[in-house]
């Protein structure tokens, strides 16, 4: 399933977001049981324990104790809840990286800490990139994110798709790693039944594979076998392995690109800020 964020209303989801409007709990007289802040925790766990199918205000609500209608006076319905969820979880992301190192460590610690955030919320991977959520907090990732890209000195237009291509590709090693843990408890079988279960009948229908896909035997028989003892789903490892090459190519396109222009400095200070083109470099 795909989520879509902001279906909800803009206004309304945008003072949630960023804590800009009315709330029950900030009216005078007693304060009330609940608040925005215990619905989108109840509602994360229900996410990640569940799954995004789960999740609706009746399931937040029975979490709490609570009716669906009781969640209504403080978010407005499921659409507004999700970007709420959304950029709760971001929020967990650091919001610097030490640069003593130089921009490849902290890019790595980046890389690192974003593709586990993913994996502790897999519904995040369900949340679709077309449209962003717009809460500070997803505009705060992207921020420490430039931080350190700055640091490479290369102009906006090159740090633009390198932003793009670092969200797309660290999302995109998270949903493989994600389904990897999911397959077994999915289907009951482990990825080496599964894969013995279906070598030898391949063999079979196709006993000329090997002249047929010459490049992708070469392939297989140059790899490094997978080290005894190491854990996790044989698919898991092979997306970390491919997770660590991956972001070693992209690093040194970033060098090469440095090298091309050894001009280029960050451009700091007196430029007008319009937050939506943020849509076009990824989340």
């Amino acid at each position: 399933m795909v989520v879509f964020a902001g279906q909800g209303d803009a206004r309304r989801s945008m003072a949630l977001l960023w804590g800009s409007g009315d709330s029950p709990e900030a009216r005078p007289g007693p304060k009330p049981g609940l608040s925005v802040e215990r619905i989108v925790d109840a509602a994360i766990t229900v996410a990640d324990t569940e799954g995004m199918a789960s999740l609706s205000m009746r399931a937040v609500g029975e979490r709490l104790g609570r009716t669906a209608m009781a969640l209504y006076t403080y978010v407005p319905g499921k659409a507004e809840l999700v970007d709420l969820m959304y950029d709760r979880a971001l929020g967990e992301l650091p919001t610097g990286y030490d640069l003593s190192a130089g921009w490849r460590k902290a890019l790595t610690a980046w890389a690192d800490d974003t593709c586990a955030c993913y994996l502790r919320h897999p519904w995040l991977l369900l949340v679709s990139q077309a449209r962003p959520v717009l809460g500070p907090n997803e505009y705060l990732t992207l921020e420490t994110l430039l931080g350190v890209l700055r640091e490479t000195g290369l102009d906006g237009d090159v740090l633009r798709r390198v932003v793009g291509t670092l969200f797309h590709f660290v999302r995109g090693a998270a949903q493989t790693i994600a389904e990897a843990r999911q397959a077994e408890a999915a289907t009951g079988v482990s990825d080496h039944a599964w894969w013995l279960g279906r070598s030898g009948p391949l063999r079979e229908a196709a006993p000329d594979f090997a002249s047929r896909f010459p490049n992708v035997t070469w392939l297989e028989s140059s790899s490094s076998p997978r080290p005894p003892g190491e854990p996790g789903p044989y698919l898991e490892y092979e997306a970390r392995k491919t997770f660590e090459g991956g972001l070693a190519i992209i690093f040194d396109g970033i060098e090469t690109a440095r090298q091309a222009r050894p001009d280029a400095s960050p451009q700091v200070g007196g430029q007008s800020f319009d937050p939506t083109p943020a849509r076009s470099v990824g989340r």
